[in-house]
């Protein structure tokens, strides 16, 4: 217990596991404990401290959220290298605790998808399609989903029914799509920010995953001609709608631009466009000018609830069987209850319903952005989930994400979405979906706004 001695826990006006939260990530940022070093166990810090092992159970999960400290096999708790801290944790899920904003993830804005699945489910059992509930369905998803994504994604595909492959959230399909179309060792190419779950993805598959250059239109045509010349890429990722996590939607002229240059080196597109059906005014997709070239990977998750884990894979025609394969090694299937909640509420047009609120929600959160952020440099959208807030000196992504922390507001640094180890802008993404209220969100932005316009004076409190 040396390294926690003299701990204290006075603070009346803050919960006790909080309390002991913040005084052992005071000692971590200071040095006090540094990376790699083991934590006592949690029965001996309670019985050291004269407080209750639930207690302490809590002060670790919000160190663990934070992405302070990590569980190891055979080590018990051992404090996280700087590099994995807090800025750079991932996160599916959003804090539970009621004095924290958690603004660091995605999550309905609204209890819209609730409500429609309490009133859906008592119907379930009268649809002609829920006997077969019980049985094992084809790879690719049941044939009456598939026509119901299908018609879904018409507007912004074109004809794709005999394509379409239904799996567990875009994350699921992204899987199945690296894993059908690459091997160890090709290269893939990605923004120099990006969606984190792409990371993880070509590191479990042995991809060498390599970042291009952006500016505030998004991925650089002329980056992407060089890559492909020196690198012989076998893929490029994209989110071309509401990129996440800047916010960026690829106008059509790069579109083209980047497309042109993809089918001269015959470099595979794999578009990620799970936030397209939020925007009032849509782009071409890539799959729709060039479905020979393109993978399109889309979802439910962003608009409409992540809960809702039914995602979509359009390959070209001459993948389809590849990636269908990969989906059935992978889970065989996925799930045919979802699979009939997802085409139900598709053809009651009750998706539909959900997006237009979802938008109209984010609309009114967006309009507090601008309001209380308009003297800073931010990137974001009319209806988007998420906006990116470009830090002004003095601030580092690293230390303003802490200071936010103790502040009780969780937002993810730049570092967090690094495709390598090169440096990136010090900004932070910040999701106004997540806050479970208005007022919730009101709050977390007028802090943030006190930060930006005294980094100065708050500097100390995240070293």
């Amino acid at each position: 217990m040396d390294m926690l001695k003299d701990l204290r826990l006075i603070d009346s006006q803050q919960p006790i596991y909080r309390q002991l939260a913040d005084a052992i990530a005071e000692r971590i940022s200071t040095g006090q404990l540094e990376a790699g070093e083991r934590l006592p166990p949690q029965r001996e810090i309670a019985r050291s401290l004269g407080v209750n092992l639930t207690t302490v159970t809590r002060a670790f999960a919000t160190l663990q959220q934070r992405g302070l400290i990590e569980g190891k096999a055979g080590r018990g708790t051992v404090v996280r290298h700087p590099e994995q801290g807090p800025a750079t944790a991932f996160k599916s899920a959003p804090s539970d605790d009621s004095g924290i904003v958690d603004l660091s993830v995605n999550r309905p804005a609204i209890p819209a998808y609730l409500n429609a699945l309490a009133t859906l489910l008592p119907r379930l059992a009268k649809d002609a399609r829920y006997p077969g509930l019980q049985d094992y369905h084809p790879p690719e998803g049941p044939h009456w989903a598939r026509k119901a994504v299908a018609d879904w994604l018409q507007p912004a595909i074109g004809p794709c029914s005999g394509q379409v492959i239904l799996t567990d959230g875009a994350q699921h399909g992204l899987a199945c799509t690296l894993a059908s179309i690459a091997r160890p060792g090709d290269v893939i190419l990605a923004d120099a920010v990006t969606y984190q779950g792409i990371n993880a993805l070509c590191r479990s598959l042995g991809l060498d995953l390599r970042s291009l250059a952006m500016d505030r239109q998004g991925m650089m045509p002329d980056h992407f001609e060089t890559a492909c010349q020196q690198w012989r890429p076998r893929a490029v990722f994209l989110v071309p709608s509401y990129q996440n996590p800047t916010a960026v939607t690829l106008p059509m002229e790069r579109r083209r631009a980047l497309l042109a240059t993809a089918r001269q080196y015959n470099v595979i597109l794999i578009e990620d466009d799970v936030y397209r059906p939020l925007l009032d005014t849509p782009q071409q997709t890539f799959a729709s000018l060039a479905p020979d070239l393109t993978v399109y990977v889309s979802g439910f998750s962003k608009c409409v609830a992540p809960g809702l884990r039914l995602g979509f894979v359009v390959p070209p025609r001459a993948l389809v069987g590849d990636v269908a394969a990969a989906l059935r090694i992978n889970c065989w299937s996925i799930s045919p209850l979802t699979a009939l909640i997802g085409t139900v509420m598709l053809e009651d047009g009750v998706i539909h319903d959900l997006v237009s609120r979802q938008k109209e929600e984010l609309r009114q959160r967006q309009a507090l952005v601008h309001q209380i952020l308009k003297d800073f440099d931010i990137q974001t959208g009319d209806t988007s989930t998420h906006f990116w807030l470009h830090l002004p000196e003095p601030w580092r992504s690293n230390i303003f994400v802490r200071v936010c922390q103790k502040r009780g507001i969780g937002v993810l640094g730049a570092e967090a979405f690094a495709v390598g180890r090169d440096a990136v802008a010090h900004a932070v993404r910040v999701n106004v979906a997540a806050a479970r209220s208005h007022s919730d969100l009101i709050r977390a932005l007028e802090s943030l706004a006190d930060l930006l316009r005294s980094g100065h004076l708050h500097l100390h409190d995240g070293v």
